[in-house]
């Protein structure tokens, strides 16, 4: 396993020493209003490589779940876990990201060298290195893996909530804050799914 993640634009230099894995990892589901939040952790195999592979907000549903296929079959090792509403209203959104991925990491076999993660914020995972990389599930193919895996296990989930609170329409707007899912809120007050500290109306 190289050292450096896999490119998606403009290379960087390489995060860790050669010869370690490094998990990508990202969260779908933070500025939502319902469900819990998702994260993924990806690692890929040096010959991993696919056209469509890019962060999951720019990529159709569709080429979504073909790619979760794809990558569930190819990849090296990746786990998906998540936070319930719940807990995100006792430790806050953020921290319930970062947990998720913590979770998410915790199920990898074997555990990773090195983890590379999507954004700015994130809290020591063990004793294994780890690196920040704004914008990275556009740039880099392991964190764009996780951005797949996670955005796709959470619209799964939201899916099959809506069978069961189809008045806020969750199958279209999956828990985001929609006008449409506020004013839904405001007829019918918010459902166990609802994260109780987040402006719901």
């Amino acid at each position: 396993m190289t050292s450096s993640p896999k490119h998606l634009a403009v290379p960087l230099p390489p995060c860790f020493a050669p010869g370690i894995a490094e998990a990508g990892c990202d969260e779908a589901g933070r500025g939502c209003l319902a469900g819990p939040v998702y994260a993924a952790a990806v690692v890929l195999p040096d010959s991993f490589s696919h056209p469509w592979l890019n962060d999951s907000k720019q990529i159709s549903e569709r080429r979504r779940m073909e790619l979760r296929r794809i990558i569930m079959e190819e990849a090296s090792a990746w786990a998906i876990a998540s936070v319930d509403a719940a807990e995100i209203d006792q430790i806050n959104i953020l921290n319930a990201s970062i947990e998720a991925m913590h979770r998410a990491l915790a199920q990898l076999v074997p555990q990773p060298g090195a983890v590379i993660v999507d954004g700015n914020r994130f809290k020591p995972y063990g004793d294994i290195p780890w690196q920040t990389f704004v914008k990275g599930d556009g740039r880099f193919a392991n964190i764009a893996a996780a951005s797949i895996l996670a955005k796709t296990e959470r619209d799964l989930f939201m899916t099959e909530a809506h069978e069961r609170f189809p008045v806020y329409a969750w199958n279209v707007n999956k828990g985001y804050p929609t006008a449409a899912h506020r004013r839904a809120i405001a007829e019918h007050g918010p459902s166990p799914l609802h994260r109780m500290t987040f402006r719901l109306v």
